[in-house]
């Protein structure tokens, strides 16, 4: 196996996958809209939250931890859960229910009307991420599909933010830059008064 060769081509392809992003006028005016569908429900005292499965939860507490902790600068901390991080909640709700119920519970437990939730599947199938989105519309939580260019949920959101891809590790690393690019556009717009001059 040619190493070097092996690096260069993932490089290759994931910028490639991120120009089409740029190229995308559509998808980026998805992403500004879903940035102040943000902006608007944090004004309003609501929460962002995120789920998904495997690499995708770990996306999912990645991006609540920056809305919560900090992005590019020192600043109030903003109400965000991802509802992959309790393991006690998710083996009881597994348990109890089946995998297919474990983010429509909490969402039921734990969010309220105005939320905006966040379903991220690289396939767009996920079923436990199609079944929680039905729960969060019949709640009054707007709702978000972050996912590759296939798949169901992209109908059945209310917003789609679909990375012109359906390789995994593309989608993925795509989906990383769109959720901080959001955060970082909500950061910018509420705290502008905190941003260091410098």
């Amino acid at each position: 196996m040619d190493s070097l060769a092996y690096i260069k081509k993932h490089f290759e392809k994931t910028i490639a996958t991120k120009q089409k992003i740029l190229q995308d006028e559509a998808l980026m005016n998805s992403i500004v809209e879903a940035a102040e569908l943000c902006i608007s429900a944090l004004n309003n005292g609501n929460k962002i939250i995120f789920a998904g499965n495997g690499g995708s939860a770990a996306d999912s507490q990645h991006l609540a931890a920056e809305f919560v902790s900090r992005f590019n600068f020192d600043r109030p901390g903003l109400p965000s859960i991802a509802l992959t991080t309790d393991t006690s909640m998710l083996t009881a709700i597994g348990n109890d229910y089946g995998f297919l119920q474990l983010f429509a519970r909490q969402l039921q437990a734990n969010g309220q009307a105005g939320d905006v939730y966040f379903g991220i599947s690289t396939s767009g199938n996920s079923a436990n991420i199609l079944e929680s989105v039905t729960m969060a519309k019949s709640m009054g939580i707007k709702t978000v599909a972050l996912c590759g260019n296939k798949g169901k949920l992209p109908e059945v959101c209310d917003m789609a933010l679909q990375v012109p891809s359906g390789s995994t590790p593309y989608i993925q690393e795509s989906h990383i830059s769109i959720g901080h690019i959001i955060c970082g556009i909500v950061e910018e717009v509420m705290f502008a008064s905190y941003k260091p001059e410098h």
